[in-house]
């Protein structure tokens, strides 16, 4: 009996080895064919049928069908530019650089990538309806509360997290192939 029971205590062990192991791939913790450029985090390949074997399983588990190079380019970021998580309390202010792209939008997802519900029902800003300055350049400030100029709500008490994504990338963009300075930062502002 003790021999029994030592292989029904070394199955359930390896079974929840091996669940939890392809749980955590499946879920983030494995960066095969990802970029990561400061605080935003996407994977070039995602689209094509080549990618590795845990993009794929992801996107099958998600049932998203991310956007092909040819199409554009999609980057996720839980974090600020110093590494904290991004936390609903606060407002955060996304300006400085974008990649070349055609068009481009900026929304406010939950941590399983699905909409936040919030008061003014909107989850993205795009570039074709931006306030800029007169060099060009522009800030978002994404917080709960309304502010003026450029806003993207997120919901007071629901973590969250960015995701942009260029529609019809140039040059390097589209290679796949860029730099941190060519990504917008995201800076912390006030909390409450």
């Amino acid at each position: 009996m003790t021999g029994l029971l030592k292989t029904i205590v070394a199955a359930l062990f390896g079974a929840a080895l091996g669940l939890g192991a392809t749980w955590y791939a499946l879920g983030g913790g494995v960066s095969f064919g990802f970029v990561e450029l400061g605080p935003w985090r996407g994977n070039p390949r995602a689209a094509y049928a080549d990618a590795d074997p845990y993009t794929r399983a992801a996107r099958a588990r998600t049932g998203q069908s991310p956007l092909s190079q040819a199409e554009g380019l999609t980057f996720f970021a839980s974090v600020d530019d110093d590494g904290a998580r991004l936390d609903p309390r606060c407002a955060y202010t996304i300006g400085g650089a974008i990649p070349a792209a055609r068009l481009w939008t900026l929304s406010s997802l939950d941590r399983n990538g699905k909409p936040i519900a919030n008061a003014v029902g909107r989850n993205a800003i795009s570039s074709i309806e931006i306030v800029r300055d007169q060099d060009g350049r522009f800030e978002i400030a994404v917080a709960s509360e309304a502010r003026a100029g450029n806003w993207l709500p997120i919901a007071r008490n629901e973590p969250f997290q960015l995701m942009l994504r260029l529609y019809d990338a140039t040059g390097s963009a589209a290679a796949g192939v860029m730099a941190r300075e060519q990504m917008p930062a995201i800076s912390k502002g006030s909390c409450s």
